[in-house]
């Protein structure tokens, strides 16, 4: 099939999503105190905007003649959203979410590249995920300049 290597990264970019928003739901359970609030509602707002972006890739994926898979298939890899011993430590979850927006945003670069000349609609829509990305990226480093200016 002459889409397999996209369909493979949008499977790639679909997981991602699924455990970015497994990641945020637990940070924005998790973090104590009074300094964490407003990162918490940030991650909570997140949240349905990544689940977007998993059914946005989903759709996608059937689309152009993929499975999508289900939970067992799909790969784990984002070390620094897990759950950290202290709850306060509201600046290790802004750089993992930092860190967890810089992977989703060199993915969807190469599926740009990928699908460039090739399929012009996977590109659009990850050109469109890109943004999103970016954008949650642009937020938490403004909240990291923040938090560690204290």
């Amino acid at each position: 099939m002459e889409n397999q290597d996209i369909i493979k990264e949008l499977i790639t970019a679909y997981a991602m999503e699924l455990e970015t928003v497994q990641n945020y739901i637990a940070a924005s359970t998790n973090l104590d105190g009074v300094r964490c609030e407003v990162i918490k509602n940030a991650l909570s707002a997140d949240i349905a905007e990544e689940m977007t972006h998993a059914q946005t890739l989903a759709a996608r994926i059937k689309t152009i003649g993929g499975i999508v898979p289900g939970s067992l298939s799909l790969p784990r890899g984002q070390q620094s959203l897990q759950p950290l011993e202290d709850t306060t430590d509201v600046v290790g979850v802004i750089k993992g979410v930092i860190e967890a927006e810089n992977g989703a945003i060199a993915q969807y670069n190469k599926i740009i590249k990928l699908s460039d000349g090739r399929d012009y609609v996977t590109q659009d829509m990850a050109i469109t995920l890109l943004s999103g990305e970016e954008q949650h990226r642009r937020e938490f480093i403004g909240f990291l300049k923040e938090y560690e200016k204290d």
